[in-house]
């Protein structure tokens, strides 16, 4: 019986569906949390290591049983009837840290998308990329970030190879100049949904090919297009081999767009004019755009595009100027490049941003395209990032919440639980923060009693990392108050500018004014990030507006009921009203940087000395805030809310 149920176990490890369940994500470390560490918190390779022996304690063995059950009962459930066949493109995937496939928050959002599609029963596919060297890990070597690779092996991960009828790998080709790549892929599932992860290191490519799935997100042009083109030219050709054929195909980010070339030829393949080809494109294709920031959209010039794409697109019968005029705003500028965020819009029957202030910018930014822009407030999904301390708050006073997610009515019931429940449960996240903190630098930081104020995401400059050291003697004066800062994220490595930004917190936090009050954690990952937008009090972030298309790690905050201090940015100005977190500045724009930057830095400085200490000393005042902001944001900012608005007013329109 044991080892059927370590059978069972394993099996279960290899489905992300654990990922989206608490209870189920506090079982894995519970078996043996130095060796989960050891392996990258990855189920696959922990139970690899133990063995039937993980079983050994009853108790080990009873909250297995129970967790194989639930999930059985899970995949069990019938698809949701009506829902159409959708594919899901991106090219990262934050699903869990164990599978680093991801960069950041587009990977987060993406991860979450899944989870939700799955808990709603969509009839779900995904099309993705296995980066063999994930993205980078992160070292502080002489107060600066040094980047690391590892190599991902799959026999330790939740992935599986995807094998056709006849045991073999299934393959498909994609165009490289008067060759082709050839790509095999790799299955993750997240319930009933199915991931499909293409890869170019396999047999029969040379080594710059065999690399392209190595790291995300290469530099080099001509790399990140045939990365560009894997994804999407090969992601549609291995829903064709695998005969799934989606209604709708949901393009997120422009690293996609390509895939409406391959629709197309398959148009005119079939007999269809240009345009009849392209009307049916656009009938199927859904487009979400997540960056406000012009540098975020990919370009590339004609001498990039052609070696590359130019001889399938003259097999095709094409004009040179074909594929180019899709993707340019004026496409009889021979000089314009191709734009992937131009080209998704024009392939595309719907266009969203992530938040309503993103939608706004985006129709500002692609105003001469003519298309209708729309918006879907991005959310997080509650079971990846709910703290124990929270689900168990909720589950004493709201047993059923699980059913709710998306009622705001229901919701208002957090607002009457005990005033000195909402404390403990803050107070008990905080300590579990800075123990774990402890544990994983390895020396005694930070005051577990203290005020916690979070910071924690890309390092792109628009972000402003360092704005809270604009002032050090008053910043200095907020330590010795009572607040402590915990920071932590990652600079791409092309990114001079971020990485200078970086290094000046680091620094900073080994300043003798601000030691061990002011932390940088290196290496920010899902876990740290879980741990992070868990456990500190205050959610800070403060980017250049209206920069941050929707900022999902101050939801994840929220929901845990840990106040922001944000800029009126992205998601914020849809959730703040005044009693559920702190805003910076009043919403407006000034042209001038140096100033705006100012002017941002002494309404921030003013909001900590004047809201967030007192009212962090003022028990009454805090409970109810962190309890306003649970009831406010839980039911509003969840991926299940999302997920159905795409269903409703998006996969299923027209």
């Amino acid at each position: 019986m044991s080892d059927t149920l370590f059978g069972e176990l394993t099996a279960l490890a290899h489905d992300l569906w654990w990922a989206e369940v608490p209870a189920a994500l506090s079982f894995w470390p519970a078996l043996d949390e130095d060796l989960w560490d050891a392996v990258n918190h990855s189920p696959v390779a922990l139970l690899a290591e133990l063995g039937p022996a993980a079983l050994k304690d009853p108790a080990h063995a009873a909250k297995a049983r129970s967790l194989v059950a639930d999930w059985k009962a899970w995949r069990a459930r019938p698809s949701l009837e009506g829902s159409p066949r959708i594919a899901y493109f991106c090219m990262e995937y934050g699903l869990h840290e164990c599978l680093p496939i991801y960069s950041g928050g587009l990977g987060m959002l993406a991860g979450d998308h899944l989870k939700s599609a799955d808990a709603l029963r969509l009839d779900f596919v995904a099309i993705g990329l296995f980066w063999h060297d994930g993205y980078f890990h992160q070292v502080i070597h002489d107060g600066r970030q040094a980047a690391a690779y590892a190599l991902n092996r799959p026999e330790r991960l939740p992935i599986t190879k995807l094998l056709g009828a006849d045991g073999k790998p299934v393959s498909v080709t994609v165009p490289r100049g008067a060759g082709e790549i050839r790509l095999e892929a790799w299955e993750v599932r997240i319930g009933r949904v199915r991931l499909f992860l293409l890869d170019s290191d396999v047999e029969g490519n040379d080594a710059e090919e065999r690399a392209l799935t190595r790291r995300l997100y290469m530099a080099r042009p001509g790399a990140r297009i045939q990365q560009e083109v894997i994804l999407g030219i090969g992601g549609v050709r291995l829903l064709e081999a695998l005969k799934i054929e989606p209604d709708v195909y949901h393009m997120n980010e422009g690293h996609a767009a390509f895939l409406t070339l391959e629709l197309w030829a398959r148009g005119l393949a079939a007999g269809q004019g240009y345009q009849a080809a392209w009307d049916a494109v656009r009938a199927r294709c859904v487009f979400t755009t997540h960056t406000p920031v012009p540098a975020g959209h990919d370009r590339f010039y004609w001498g990039e595009v052609d070696p590359i794409l130019g001889h399938w697109r003259h097999t095709l019968g094409l004009q040179p100027g074909a594929f180019m005029d899709l993707g340019r705003v004026h496409p009889s500028n021979l000089d314009e490049p191709l734009g992937m965020t131009v080209l998704g819009i024009r392939g595309s029957r719907s266009v969203n941003g992530v938040s309503a202030l993103h939608g706004e910018v985006s129709r500002q930014m692609w105003t001469e395209l003519g298309h209708p822009i729309g918006h879907v407030t991005n959310g997080v999904h509650p079971g990846a990032w709910l703290t124990e301390e929270t689900e168990a708050l909720w589950d004493r006073h709201l047993p059923d919440w699980r059913d709710h997610l998306e009622e705001p009515d229901y919701w208002k019931q957090v607002e009457a639980i005990p005033a000195a429940e909402i404390l403990a449960a803050r107070d008990a996240r905080r300590h579990r923060l800075v123990g774990a903190l402890r544990r994983y630098l390895g020396r005694e930081v930070l005051d577990p009693d203290r005020l916690t104020i979070g910071f924690a995401r890309r390092f792109a400059p628009y972000k402003r990392a360092d704005l809270i050291f604009s002032d050090p003697d008053r910043l200095s004066a907020l330590l010795a108050a009572g607040a402590q800062i915990i920071y932590a994220g990652k600079a791409h490595p092309a990114d001079v500018m971020g990485q200078d930004i970086l290094a000046r917190v680091v620094r900073q936090a080994r300043d003798p004014r601000f030691r061990d009050q002011v932390i940088f954690v290196p290496d920010y990952d899902m876990a740290i990030g879980r741990l992070l937008t868990g456990g500190c009090d205050v959610w800070l972030n403060n980017p250049r507006r209206p920069r941050e298309a929707s900022g999902t790690s101050g939801q994840k905050a929220a929901m845990n009921g840990n106040l922001n201090c944000s800029v009126l940015d992205g998601w914020w100005p849809e959730a703040y009203d005044g009693d559920n977190g702190w805003a910076i500045g009043d919403g407006t724009e000034q042209p001038d940087t140096a100033a705006q930057d100012d002017a941002d830095a002494e309404s921030l400085y003013r909001i900590l000395e004047e809201s967030v200490l007192p009212t962090f000393h003022n028990p009454a005042r805090w409970a109810f805030m962190s309890a306003h902001a649970m009831a406010t944001c839980t039911p509003l900012f969840n991926t299940h809310r999302m997920v159905r608005d795409y269903l409703e007013g998006i996969y299923t329109g027209s």
